[in-house]
């Protein structure tokens, strides 16, 4: 009896009605009433999950392929070409000056390549409040992908053209695109997903943005191969590759609703907000959740945007910023993703052979992803991560900690006190 319910909720979700001939037939005895009405309201309830599940995951599809994943991607995609890129330049240069740029100078080229990429990302970053604020959410997704189209331009060219500077705009645009997207931590995308979900899903659409990232990072290594578009002759081709999610969101992103706090915060428009509400949720009973809107809209009146200054002079946001700001600074400055536009230097310099830099490389994506999956997920990951510190500690031990007294052999007998010093500034 319900799965039949349940086909005829269907229908008439989709249909808006029945043929005469069934609702005879479906119509209950005497005793069955109540039960069908119960049967019925739990068939609706599956069918408002399925639609709620089914249009979330689209949003975060949508918003992560153009966000997370752009930033993940152009992240690890600069490394394959380094050498073709190197020699691009010092040709470049030779054919404009008649000379070969020196090899130090093609270095510094090569660093203000990579370099411009996060440069970019704090131009960015300083750009996604206004234009979260002014757009939206969803619109400035969509509008961020202006810049994705012009770095891409810039690449596809900048081999026939002759020109390296192409290629330096072309990853300041591109950093500027990611600092839109997703900044150094948080920015849009995470603010649209998680305005978009309901309460109780917001810690794994949250999760969403670092997946997308390493699955970015991964899919960046695995198309730089020399097999696919890592030869010397098509790294144009790989760099204009970011076009490709560009174009994805693009074509899927405004099929979806905007944040519904956005709709009703920012713009004051409850209708389009309910209407935001209910295709999300796939149900029209989202009273509650627009009632909860209400009350955040009415303490947010007559209130305004604050400056970044601003937020450490309030003593009641103070520390949350400065824990932020702590956090964010340890995960950036730790070296973590210079790995991944160094990657090749740093394996051929531990003598890894030439032919397998690349694979050796792919592995580095891996792994984050594969921490992106587990991280939450297990209970053994507690101790996986104290093994990682023992594998650290060990790692320290071997290298640094072990060599770096050997010098002291060097210094007159006198002298030994002073070179120890090193143990007494802080860590």
């Amino acid at each position: 009896m319900c799965t039949l319910l349940y086909q005829v909720c269907v229908m008439h979700v989709y249909l808006g009605c029945s043929p005469p001939w069934k609702q005879a037939l479906l119509s209950p005895g005497p005793g069955e009433e109540a039960t069908q009405r119960g049967h019925g309201s739990k068939c609706r309830a599956g069918i408002g999950t399925q639609i709620q599940g089914r249009v979330l995951f689209l949003t975060v599809c949508a918003a992560g392929i153009g966000g997370t994943f752009q930033f993940g991607y152009n992240l690890s995609i600069i490394n394959a070409p380094t050498l073709h890129i190197q020699e691009f330049t010092n040709e470049t240069w030779w054919a404009r000056t008649g000379w070969p740029l020196p090899d130090h100078l093609v270095l510094l080229v090569w660093s203000l390549i990579v370099s411009l990429y996060p440069l970019g990302g704090l131009f960015g970053a300083l750009l996604a409040g206004p234009f979260a604020i002014k757009l939206g959410r969803k619109k400035s997704l969509l509008v961020n992908n202006i810049f994705v189209v012009a770095a891409a331009t810039l690449f596809g060219f900048s081999r026939t053209a002759g020109s390296f500077e192409m290629i330096m705009l072309g990853r300041l645009l591109m950093g500027i695109s990611a600092g839109i997207s997703v900044g150094v931590s948080m920015n849009i995308q995470p603010m649209y997903l998680g305005e978009s979900a309901p309460k109780e899903q917001r810690g794994t659409v949250a999760m969403t943005s670092a997946i997308f990232t390493a699955l970015g990072i991964v899919m960046g290594q695995v198309v730089g191969l020399r097999e696919l578009l890592g030869g010397p002759q098509a790294w144009p081709l790989l760099l204009a590759s970011c076009l490709v999610p560009g174009v994805l969101q693009l074509a899927s992103l405004p099929l979806l609703p905007e944040s519904p706090r956005y709709l009703l915060i920012d713009r004051g428009d409850s209708a389009t907000c309910l209407a935001a509400l209910q295709r999300l949720r796939g149900t029209t009973e989202v009273m509650v959740e627009l009632a909860e809107l209400e009350e955040e809209r009415t303490a947010c009146q007559g209130g305004r945007a604050r400056r970044p200054w601003e937020l450490f002079q309030d003593g009641a946001l103070r520390r949350q910023v400065i824990s932020l700001v702590v956090l964010g600074s340890a995960m950036e400055l730790c070296g973590n993703d210079s790995i991944y536009a160094y990657a090749s230097s740093v394996f051929l310099e531990a003598g890894i052979p030439q032919e397998k830099v690349q694979y050796a490389i792919v592995g580095t994506g891996c792994c984050e992803l594969l921490t992106a999956f587990i991280s939450s997920s297990f209970p053994w990951m507690p101790y996986l991560a104290m093994s990682c510190i023992f594998a650290f500690i060990l790692s320290f031990g071997i290298g640094p900690g072990g060599i770096v007294p050997l010098p002291l052999c060097a210094f007159p007998r006198r002298l030994c006190l002073w070179g120890h010093l090193h143990c007494f500034f802080p860590p």
